[in-house]
C-alpha cells in the first residue's frame, strides 16, 4: 500500500499516548525488509496496537504474505495452524514470547521470531494477504487476497464514505477481522489518523479516549449497537463524531431506525453496510440519506461493484421483490480459499464473481434486503462462526457425545442428549472460541433428529429455539 507519502503526519495514536508517523512506519518497513529479505509466509498475532499495524504494513510493503490472527487465539489452535501452513516468521507482541527475536519495534513492544519449519510452500505471485473465515475456531480455512483486492476495496470505501485526511476513526473492532481491517486500510489510504484501542464500549477509558482525541467515526457489528443502545448513547455529547458505520450481520429494524433517527436529528451520518471476507470487506452500503427511508435495507453495490440475484436454476432475477441468491461482481472479490499450505500456490479461482450464500430481494428502487442465509454459519458478536466446525470441535473433545449446532445471529444453540455434560460443553466452546458464554445456549433433547442416511435434520431443531 502506497501510504508512506504522508511523511510526518501521525498515522496512529494508541490510548496510552504512544503515536507513530507515516514516516516511522516506512522506516520500520525498511528494517523488516532488510532483515527478512525474501518473499515468504508470516503469521501476525494481532492486537489493536501500533506494533500490529506496523507489522501488517511492513509485510505488505515487502511482499511478505501475512496471515492475521487474534493474539489471544487458543494456543492449541495456533499450533495446528502453524503445522498446516508452516510460516517462516511470526510477528507478535513481545510479551507473548521468550524466544530469541530477529527485531523488536522497541518503541511499540512488537517482535519477530524465525520459525524452524524446513518446508516452505510456494506462494502465488498475486497473493498478498490471508484472513481467516472463522477466526475464533482456529479453522485452517483462510481467504486468499491480492493487492488489487485490498487497494480496490479501500478506494471504494474512501469514495462512498467521502473520507479525507481529517478523519480520526476509533477502533471498536479487532484488526484481524476483515471489517476492522477495512477501516484501517481505507483511512490510511487518505492519510488519516487512527485511534487505536482495545478498550470496550463498557469501559469509561474508551469514551475518555474518544472524547479527548476527537474521534470522528467508529464502526460496529449489531452487538456493538445493542450495547450502545443500553448505554443510552444518543444522550451522549460527542461533538467530534461525524459518522457511524455498521456491518458484520443484519441489524434489527428497531435498532436501525433508532440510530438512523439519532443521526438525522444530530446531523451525523449513519451507514448500514454489507460485506464478507470473501469480497475483502464490503460489497454494499446504504447511503446515509436513505437510512430512514430504506430502513432494513443493506443498500446498493459499492462503487466499482455490481449486485444481482439468481434463482435456483442460476438465472438472473429481473423483477422486483423476488427472492434469490445474492451475487456480487467486483475487483475486490478475493482469489479463493486455502485449506492447506499447498493451496497458497493457487491463482484466481473466483475471477471477480462471488455467490454470497445469502438470500435477498431487491425493491423497485434497486435497494437490496437480506432475508436469510443459505449457508451454515452464524455471526456471533460480529465473528463469523461455522456451525459444522463447532460441531466437529465438540465431537472431538467429547467422543461419545452426539450433538448438533444451530440458531440465529448472536445466539448459538448446542443440542445435546446428555444433560450432565451440557455445562462442560458450553464452557469448553466458550474457552476455545474466546467468545462470551452468553452467545451459547445448551438444549438437551432425547435424540438428534436425522434422516435415513444419518444426516442431521437441522430444520427440525428450529422448533426448539424459536420458542426459547
Amino acid at each position: 500500500m502506497d501510504i508512506f507519502k504522508f511523511s510526518n503526519k501521525i498515522a496512529a495514536l494508541q490510548d496510552d499516548g504512544k503515536a507513530v508517523t507515516y514516516k516511522e512506519l516506512d522506516n520500520f518497513s525498511r528494517q523488516v525488509g532488510h532483515i527478512i529479505g525474501e518473499r515468504c509466509l508470516a503469521f501476525i498475532l494481532c492486537r489493536n496496537t501500533i506494533g500490529s499495524l506496523a507489522s501488517y504494513l511492513a509485510c505488505l510493503d515487502n511482499k511478505i504474505v501475512p496471515l492475521l490472527l487474534d493474539s489471544s487465539l487458543d494456543r492449541e489452535l495456533l499450533i495446528n495452524l502453524q503445522k498446516t501452513y508452516k510460516p517462516q516468521y511470526i510477528f507478535m507482541p513481545a510479551d507473548l514470547t521468550n524466544e530469541d527475536n530477529l527485531v523488536t519495534f522497541e518503541k511499540y513492544l512488537y517482535t519477530i521470531i524465525k520459525t524452524n519449519f524446513d518446508e516452505k510452500y510456494s506462494l502465488n505471485n498475486d497473493l498478498a494477504l490471508l484472513l481467516t473465515t472463522s477466526g475464533s475456531t482456529g479453522s485452517p480455512k483462510v481467504v486468499r487476497l491480492s493487492c488489487e483486492n485490498i487497494r480496490s476495496n479501500a478506494e471504494s470505501i474512501v469514495q462512498y464514505l467521502e473520507l479525507n485526511d481529517s478523519e480520526r476513526p476509533i477502533t471498536t473492532l479487532p484488526m484481524h477481522y476483515s471489517y476492522g481491517l477495512s477501516i484501517i486500510n481505507s483511512h490510511l489510504a487518505v492519510g488519516a489518523t487512527i485511534l487505536l484501542t482495545s478498550k470496550s464500549l463498557m469501559q469509561k477509558e474508551f469514551w475518555n479516549f474518544l472524547k479527548t482525541e476527537g474521534a470522528t467515526s467508529f464502526g460496529g457489528v449489531p452487538y456493538t449497537y445493542e450495547i450502545l443502545n443500553k448505554l443510552r448513547f444518543i444522550r451522549m455529547d460527542l461533538p467530534s463524531l461525524r459518522s457511524m458505520t455498521q456491518a458484520g450481520g443484519k441489524l434489527s429494524l428497531e435498532l436501525h431506525r433508532h440510530f438512523a433517527q439519532y443521526a438525522s436529528e444530530k446531523s451525523k451520518r449513519f451507514f448500514v453496510m454489507y460485506g464478507q471476507t470473501e469480497a475483502t470487506a464490503r460489497m454494499a452500503y446504504l447511503p446515509y440519506e436513505k437510512s430512514l427511508e430504506k430502513c432494513g435495507s443493506m443498500g446498493i453495490a459499492v462503487p466499482g461493484g455490481e449486485l444481482t440475484l439468481i434463482d435456483t436454476d442460476g438465472k438472473e432475477i429481473i423483477a422486483s421483490d423476488v427472492i434469490g441468491e445474492l451475487v456480487y461482481r467486483g475487483p475486490n472479490v478475493t482469489l479463493g480459499y486455502a485449506e492447506c499450505g499447498a493451496d497458497l500456490a493457487k491463482g484466481n479461482e473466483r475471477h471477480g464473481v462471488l455467490a454470497t450464500g445469502d438470500m435477498a430481494k431487491r425493491d423497485a428502487d434497486g435497494f437490496y434486503y437480506i432475508l436469510y442465509r443459505k449457508k451454515r454459519f452464524l455471526k456471533i458478536f460480529g465473528n463469523r462462526v461455522n456451525l459444522d466446525e463447532i460441531e466437529h470441535m465438540i465431537k472431538s473433545a467429547f467422543p461419545k457425545l452426539d450433538c448438533a449446532c444451530a440458531g440465529t445471529d448472536d445466539n448459538m444453540y448446542i443440542f445435546l442428549t446428555n444433560k450432565k455434560i451440557a455445562p462442560e460443553v458450553k464452557t469448553y466452546i466458550s474457552e476455545k472460541t474466546k467468545l462470551n458464554p452468553s452467545a451459547f445456549k445448551t438444549v438437551v433433547i432425547d435424540n438428534i433428529p436425522k434422516n435415513e442416511a444419518g444426516k442431521t435434520l437441522y430444520v427440525k431443531l428450529a422448533k426448539y429455539y424459536d420458542g426459547l
